[in-house]
């Protein structure tokens, strides 16, 4: 595909799968440089040029399920599991509006030790003592307790999908004992209770292939999502995937690599095709590159980033995956160092809540 076509998108031709996976393949700097550029000037007409801040509350490790690539798997007997209690939470939510965050995000593993009245207590104390947005990223939770939190005042939910590619979802992803994983479904439940609804996927899983990269952008692009968060592949070593004689075999040379640059190509190319979607520079993408990897992210799509408002006690403990970047800093600290970040590449740090602005 040649540039021109590319410049046309930016005026709102939309690309198909074919080019996009043109795209990812792509290896020539200076066509990927004019990559980043119209995917950095599709976010500056369709998201404008704020970053928004959106706190990071990691409040309990406990997990039921056996994901291939994941430190908080229930089968992982070295990690230290915890709870926050809700005044733990409320001070991190009262940190966050005094920070100047726009949202919370209260994530966890899949914890059925969660209650839904519990939760839907410390939505609703959130909402009533603070002006901020409360986005929800606990699992995949009943229709009930989706319904539930919303009712209490939930804002947005995050599910990353994680591959399209149904065969390796199910290999990374077990289902649960009689409950099969679904989580288009739920990503479409989300939708019609009145979330903005979030999803993404990892880039590098052992066994994927690039032509399943093209299709997952293009079930972005299907699914109307309000935020699209893509980040590197890392397994934590006491995972199954940390052994990657268990991964599914494929061709090398249609192994799409979890490096840095093909993460740029993903969120450049998931700008293009959702123009409007909040987009997260990771904290994953960070921790490949801890010099300037999220500002990299930020100028080739993405407008989103999260500081994290986990006590340093227990942000230790939530070991997706090892050496995660920002680990050992405080809340107050990673407030500043962001910030600063921001703003030596020409972008300022966003007010509100920051939902999706819709055309």
């Amino acid at each position: 595909m040649d540039t021109g076509a590319l410049r046309k998108t930016a005026t709102d031709t939309p690309l198909d799968r074919a080019a996009i996976l043109t795209w990812l393949r792509e290896d020539d700097p200076s066509r990927l440089a004019e990559l980043w550029r119209v995917a950095d000037e599709t976010r500056r007409r369709h998201v404008g040029n704020e970053v928004h801040l959106r706190g990071l509350i990691e409040f309990s490790n406990y997990c039921v399920r056996a994901c291939g690539y994941c430190g908080l798997r229930a089968a992982n007997r070295e990690i230290e599991r915890y709870r926050m209690s809700l005044d733990e939470i409320l001070d991190c939510a009262r940190k966050a509006e005094e920070y100047g965050y726009g949202t919370v995000v209260l994530q966890s593993g899949e914890d059925y030790g969660i209650h839904t009245d519990w939760m839907a207590d410390v939505v609703a104390r959130i909402k009533g003592e603070t002006g901020l947005a409360v986005t929800l990223s606990l699992g995949e939770r009943p229709d009930a307790d989706l319904e539930v939190w919303r009712s209490a005042g939930a804002d947005r939910y995050l599910l990353r999908f994680e591959t399209s590619d149904d065969e390796l979802y199910r290999l990374i992803h077990p289902d649960l004992p009689g409950r099969r994983s679904d989580r288009f479904a739920i990503l479409r439940t989300l939708s019609r209770l009145g979330y903005e609804p979030g999803s993404g996927i990892m880039v590098g899983i052992p066994g994927q292939t690039w032509a399943s990269v093209a299709d997952d952008i293009d079930a972005f692009r299907d699914l109307d999502l309000d935020m699209i968060g893509v980040g590197p592949y890392i397994a934590h070593p006491a995972t199954p995937l940390g052994d990657l004689s268990w991964a599914r075999r494929i061709a090398p040379d249609e192994q799409i690599p979890s490096d840095e640059l093909t993460v740029y190509k993903v969120v450049a190319l998931t700008r293009l095709v959702c123009p409007e979607a909040n987009i997260p520079s990771t904290t994953a993408l960070a921790t490949i590159n801890k010099i300037d990897g999220r500002e990299l992210g930020l100028q080739r799509g993405a407008n989103i980033v999260m500081p994290n408002l986990t006590p340093p006690e227990y942000r230790l403990r939530y070991e997706i995956y090892p050496d995660k970047a920002c680990v050992n800093e405080t809340a107050e600290m990673c407030r500043g160092c962001l910030q600063g970040r921001i703003e030596a590449i020409g972008r300022e740090v966003g007010s509100g809540p920051g939902g999706r602005r819709r055309a």
